[in-house]
């Protein structure tokens, strides 16, 4: 499950003074970039936004800025479990089209996050075991938001995302999501082993995706399930996969002995759906 190639390339004209005009054009446009609409800039708004409860992925502050007004507000941020990024002035100042950010910088999420308890009431109000797709250390936005619309897809009840380490509920994500994010339920948690083993407590069987497991359509996916899907580049993790009940595998016939995880992701999530059917009928 490696992470694609994203990486973009400029279409500059072939004669000098075309190429000057564009490269200067760009660095133009950078500096009159407009701030991002998931951005919460400056101390006073950071403050409100703390205040009024809104759903925030993530918190960054001038590394270095640790005076006046901003102490209170990375405790603030502390106390409600949000991550604090500290990152160059310079950074904040692109990421803020040159805003006066103060040290301080909110994303907003796009969506307010849920908790595993209201996966698993969303579960029971359907009349269905209960289905949640874990992702294990994700850091593409696209993929992230592609499994959740796939998620939204296979009737998935949920998706469950770690703190650190994960990419969040950021508007790419959204985006990538295709609206998916307004109908399958998002948590964000602290520790996603001390997850796992509570919902085999209530009677999940949880699998991770890996390359050295079980054929997936040889596992009988049709009780109550949880599907752990590991990172691009690393895959599921070691003390994770520990706690997994067993690891399933997708067959691969072709050279390319890896998939995308949100491909991976969407070809497990559509067996579990295939197995629900047929045990319905």
């Amino acid at each position: 499950m490696k992470k694609p190639d994203n990486e973009r390339r400029g279409d500059f004209k072939r004669d000098d003074y075309g190429e000057k005009r564009d490269r200067r054009n760009s660095r133009d446009t950078q500096s009159r970039e407009e701030p991002r609409e998931d951005l919460i800039i400056g101390r006073n708004a950071v403050a409100e936004a703390l205040k009024s409860g809104r759903a925030i992925d993530c918190a960054f502050v001038a590394k270095g800025e640790r005076s006046g007004a901003v102490v209170p507000l990375i405790a603030k941020c502390r106390e409600k479990g949000i991550i604090i990024k500290e990152a160059d002035s310079r950074k904040l100042d692109f990421m803020c089209g040159h805003a006066n950010h103060q040290g301080i910088v909110l994303t907003a999420a796009a969506h307010a996050y849920s908790t595993v308890e209201d996966i698993l009431a969303l579960a029971e109000e359907r009349g269905e075991p209960p289905f949640i797709i874990l992702c294990d250390g994700l850091e593409d936005p696209h993929n992230l938001g592609a499994i959740i619309r796939t998620a939204e897809c296979c009737g998935a009840h949920g998706v469950i995302v770690p703190q650190r380490r994960s990419v969040g509920l950021t508007w790419a994500v959204g985006k990538a999501s295709a609206g998916a994010l307004e109908y399958v339920p998002v948590a964000k948690v602290t520790n996603l082993n001390t997850v796992i083993e509570e919902l085999k407590e209530k009677g999940l069987w949880v699998y991770a995706a890996d390359a050295d497991g079980q054929s997936w359509y040889k596992a009988d996916l049709s009780g109550p399930i949880a599907l752990v899907i590991g990172s691009e580049g690393n895959g599921v993790s070691r003390l994770v996969r520990e706690k997994c009940d067993a690891v399933l595998s997708i067959p691969m016939k072709g050279q390319i002995n890896s998939l995308n995880a949100s491909v991976a992701a969407g070809i497990l999530m559509a067996g579990v759906t295939a197995c629900r059917e047929k045990g319905a009928k």
